[in-house]
């Protein structure tokens, strides 16, 4: 999450009720999910094996790309921590994240989460020798581990499927994908969905950018392809289109107090959707966004409100 985007949120959530903001903090997160048989982040099957993932985990794009002093390290533990006691796994990243993948690694190192988190990352250079080299390093950095490797942004993607699929018969991955943040690269994600055997795609997905829908989701559905969604805020731009405006009331009717939460569930009420990583370095915004996870989607009346609210 970028500066800009920070403060716009810290805006948005001053403006909220005591009531509704005490509904997002921390605490409230952590006693529901510490109560014994009490409510849990929501889950959806990785359609390759069934295994269920929480569907609210962590991006890492510039938010974890900080040094090891203890200022910059104190929010994002809390973060990661914030995170696990939400009832959250998945936490992705990449080397072309600068320090990302190694602060992932040195913040779980040790820790009974290290264990329970679901870690993915990516590979991104050229060849297929330095292709195996990366994704070796990146699986160091990251605590010896990983969950789902993934070929970044699909460069050189002939090159890394079979590294990938190789590690994965081997054990050493769980599971293989693809990413791209651009639509004009959907023809290309849709083409390896139809001639690759993936476990997951990760592409962006909001209210406000719903290409994606046209053909791409339908497609991994039908494949059984997992499909995480990034860059849910567009970058902080949703939270400028709606800066100074309340929260519906028909939205908090439906369990979303907060915008953040709002646009979150409008991506998981997507039937194709796994998961959805939003990345902040702030444990109040981690809250607020985990939150989404514990109420229910919005149905095709709310998304249309939703996606009139913002016409506006």
């Amino acid at each position: 999450m970028r500066p800009a985007e920070r403060l716009t949120r810290r805006d948005l959530l001053r403006t909220a009720t005591a009531a509704l903001a005490a509904a997002a903090l921390p605490t409230t997160a952590r006693s529901t999910i510490a109560q014994p048989g009490g409510p849990t982040m929501e889950t959806r099957p990785i359609p390759s094996t069934g295994e269920p993932l929480p569907v609210i985990g962590l991006g890492t794009w510039q938010t974890f790309d900080v040094g090891r002093g203890q200022a910059d390290r104190a929010p994002l533990r809390a973060v990661l921590r914030g995170l696990f006691d939400a009832g959250g796994r998945a936490i992705d990243s990449s080397p072309m994240y600068g320090r990302a993948e190694a602060v992932v690694g040195d913040l779980l190192r040790g820790t009974p989460d290290a264990a329970r988190a679901f870690v993915a990352t990516k590979v991104w250079t050229r060849g297929r020798a330095e292709g195996e080299a990366a994704i070796a390093e990146s699986e160091r950095r990251m605590g010896g581990r990983l969950d789902l490797g993934q070929v970044h942004n699909l460069l050189d993607v002939e090159a890394h499927l079979p590294t990938l699929r190789a590690w994965k018969q081997a054990g050493r991955l769980r599971y293989l994908g693809i990413t791209h943040y651009a639509r004009s690269a959907f023809g290309e994600l849709e083409r390896l969905l139809r001639t690759e055997p993936l476990d997951f795609v990760q592409v962006p997905y909001s209210a406000a950018s719903r290409e994606a829908e046209a053909r791409l989701l339908p497609l991994a559905r039908d494949r059984g392809v997992a499909v995480i969604v990034m860059r849910p805020f567009e970058e902080g731009a949703l939270f400028q289109q709606v800066r100074g405006r309340p929260v519906p009331a028909w939205a908090i009717e439906a369990g979303a107090p907060s915008w953040a939460q709002l646009f979150l569930r409008f991506i998981l009420a997507h039937p194709a959707v796994t998961l959805v990583i939003p990345a902040t370095a702030n444990p109040a915004h981690l809250a607020d966004d985990v939150a989404a996870g514990h109420g229910p989607a919005l149905d095709e009346s709310q998304r249309k409100r939703l996606l009139a609210e913002l016409a506006k």
